[in-house]
């Protein structure tokens, strides 16, 4: 790694203990891209839930030469989160997931076909700091929050910018975990 990384305690006291599983969870990303470039951790707890206690909430934020890799998941109704230990895990294990896609698109191991879909800002939000994004691939609308832009800024949307977009299930419908706005020079022949 080229920067030394950087972790921060918000909401919550530092732990050496915590500190070291992250430090090793790091080491452990340095297998996957040996290009990373930096790496910024938060642990915080950002709720407290009426149902229990403290829920932590771990953002792991790589940057590697021409992309940058976020995970930042809201887990106020992942009851597991209440162990910092769980949120460290599935934390970087998501960044792992993304940093070995990352790895295989370098590569040229991952075809075409197997790019993030395309699509379209649908409707957007911004006082609440979300917007829908309506897939060309047919589909329901997906949902995706200002964090999770990727080398653009929310405030620059605009209804029908053309993005790709990394999908998962969310509880209320399907969500982007990752949104990356296309410029005009990568939408081929309007295919968006």
């Amino acid at each position: 790694m080229k920067q030394s990384p950087s972790i921060t305690f918000r909401d919550i006291d530092r732990s050496d203990a915590v500190e070291q599983k992250i430090r090793k969870r790091i080491d452990r990303l340095e297998r996957y891209g040996s290009e990373i470039i930096s790496c910024q951790v938060v642990v915080e707890t950002p709720h407290r839930t009426r149902k229990s206690g403290k829920i932590y909430k771990v953002s792991v934020d790589l940057t590697v030469p021409g992309d940058e890799i976020v995970v930042n998941r809201n887990p106020e109704d992942d009851q597991s989160h209440e162990d910092v230990y769980v949120a460290i895990r599935d934390a970087f294990d998501a960044a792992e997931r993304q940093l070995k896609e990352y790895g295989e698109r370098r590569r040229g191991d991952v075809k075409r076909s197997n790019q993030p879909p395309p699509g379209v800002v649908d409707r957007l939000f911004p006082d609440e700091d979300y917007g829908f994004i309506d897939p060309k691939t047919g589909g329901a609308h997906v949902y995706f929050h200002r964090n999770s832009l990727v080398g653009a800024s929310f405030d620059d949307l605009e209804e029908g910018t053309p993005v790709r977009f990394t999908e998962e299930a969310g509880d209320e419908g399907p969500q982007a975990t990752s949104v990356h706005v296309l410029s005009d020079a990568s939408v081929v022949g309007g295919d968006v």
